[in-house]
Order: structure tokens, then C-alpha cells, then sequence
């Protein structure tokens, strides 16, 4: 363990073997630490907050803030963040309330660039990249493998499927489904991100039933609800065309198109 002589570490801090503090930085109170984790200079971890391990913080970093969330009474909602994620420079990532899930939580082995905002009672999970000033207002869901460019905001209780890549400078006011490239001011879709679902091994008969249900739902005349349907019947039953479908009946924002 190295820990900075000018560091600050609160009594009530846990602190597994492994840890490295760096120079003025401030671990709270209620802050448990995983072997093996970094913390760079001027970083601020306010608990209740558990990290994993094997995570970086660069410097700046502010985790654990109370939400910036006026219906916040001071509950003891916490942040939980897994393995091996990246915080680089001057991000921030807010405690949750007593809402929804009633914290936020970062899965693992995801990279938050600089300048990223994670507000209350998001959950992220895992192999993300959140490219600079992406900005996440409170209660939204990133699945597994999403791409955000820089830039980027994303309205609150909006949720983006797994495999998703969304364009720099873009605005998502609504859900984006599964699988998709998705830009603009507000995000529109620009159909599969093929080269993502290549790269991460799927097979091509996944890919070929994907390009189908994205015609069907997004390039036909159909009512959603008829268009659902005929991906039913027509579609191979694959599990990514189960969860495509399962989304989009989740959906509360409605879906980008």
C-alpha cells in the first residue's frame, strides 16, 4: 500500500492491500477500496461508496458527491462500482436516492474519459467507453459493450442497449434499442453498427437475423406493435432478437427511430 503523506483517509475508510493514494486527495468516511486500485492526486471518494478492484482514478475525479437531485433527503443511498474500470480526468459520479434501484452502479471494465457525468441512480454495465463530456442525467440503464461519443447527453430514465455506438455531439431523449448506430440533435438511428457486432464475434447468421429485424421494425410500413409480430414469426428465435423485442416492450420513453 502507498499512501501520500498529504492524502487525507477518513478512520472509518476500508482499504484493501494494494491501494495507491496519491497526493491531496480525500477518502471519506464509509469508502471501501479493492486491492489493487489507484487513486491519482486531488481526487475526492465520498462513501457511502464501494469500489472493486484493480480501478483507476485520475486526477480531479470527484465520486461519491451527493446527488444533485432536490427530492434528496440525505438517505443513505450508495454508489457501488466494480473491477477494473477507468475514471479519467475531472469525472464525476454522483450517490444515488432512495429511488428506482436506490443507488448507482457501474458494473466492470468500463472507461469513463474526461470530463464524464454519471447523475444518481444510473446503472452501467459493463466493457462501456464513455468518450469526453458524455453526460448522463439521473435513472438511466447503459448495457454491456455501448459506445458513446464525445459530447454527448442523455436524457433522464433513458435506457441504451447493449452493443449500441452513439455519435459524438448527440442529444438521446428517447431509448436506443440493442445493436444500432444512433446520431444527431435529437438521436436518430443509422441501422446496425455492423462492425461492432463483427468485432465482438457474432456470428453471421446473428448478424443476418438482426439486419432482418431492424428492416422489419425500423424500414417498413408497419405499425410497431404488427411490425413486433412479424419479428416473431418471421426471425429466426435467437437470444439478441429475444432481448431486441423484450427492450422495446420495456420501454417507457418510447424508442429512438
Amino acid at each position: 500500500m502507498s499512501i501520500h503523506p498529504t492524502a487525507i483517509i477518513s478512520p472509518r475508510a476500508t482499504l484493501a492491500e494494494n491501494v495507491d493514494i496519491g497526493p491531496y486527495s480525500i477518502i471519506g468516511d464509509d469508502v471501501t477500496i479493492g486491492a489493487g486500485t489507484s487513486v491519482g492526486p486531488h481526487v475526492v471518494i465520498e462513501g457511502p461508496t464501494t469500489i472493486g478492484k484493480h480501478c483507476r482514478f485520475f486526477q480531479f475525479s470527484s465520486i461519491g458527491a451527493v446527488p444533485q437531485d432536490l427530492k434528496f433527503k440525505g438517505e443513505e443511498s450508495p454508489l457501488i462500482i466494480g473491477d477494473h474500470n477507468t475514471f479519467r480526468e475531472c469525472v464525476t459520479v454522483h450517490r444515488g436516492t432512495d429511488a428506482d434501484i436506490g443507488m448507482t452502479a457501474i458494473g466492470d471494465h468500463n472507461f469513463l474519459m474526461a470530463y464524464c457525468h454519471v447523475a444518481h441512480n444510473c446503472k452501467l454495465d459493463n466493457h462501456i467507453v464513455m468518450s469526453n463530456a458524455v453526460n448522463l442525467a439521473g435513472h438511466i440503464h447503459i448495457e454491456d459493450h455501448v459506445i458513446i461519443g464525445g459530447l454527448t447527453g442523455i436524457h433522464q430514465f433513458t435506457r441504451v442497449g447493449c452493443h449500441a455506438m452513439i455519435s459524438g455531439a448527440s442529444a438521446v431523449t428517447q431509448d436506443i434499442v440493442p445493436y444500432v448506430l444512433a446520431a444527431g440533435n435529437h438521436s436518430k438511428l443509422y441501422g446496425l453498427n455492423i462492425v461492432g457486432l463483427k468485432r465482438r464475434g457474432f456470428s453471421p447468421e446473428t448478424v443476418d437475423a438482426l439486419k432482418k429485424t431492424y428492416r422489419i421494425l425500423f424500414r417498413s410500413s408497419l405499425r410497431l406493435s404488427d411490425a413486433l409480430e412479424k419479428v416473431r414469426n418471421d426471425v429466426d428465435d435467437l437470444p439478441e432478437i429475444r432481448h431486441f423485442i423484450d427492450f422495446i416492450g420495456a420501454s417507457q420513453r418510447g424508442i429512438c427511430r
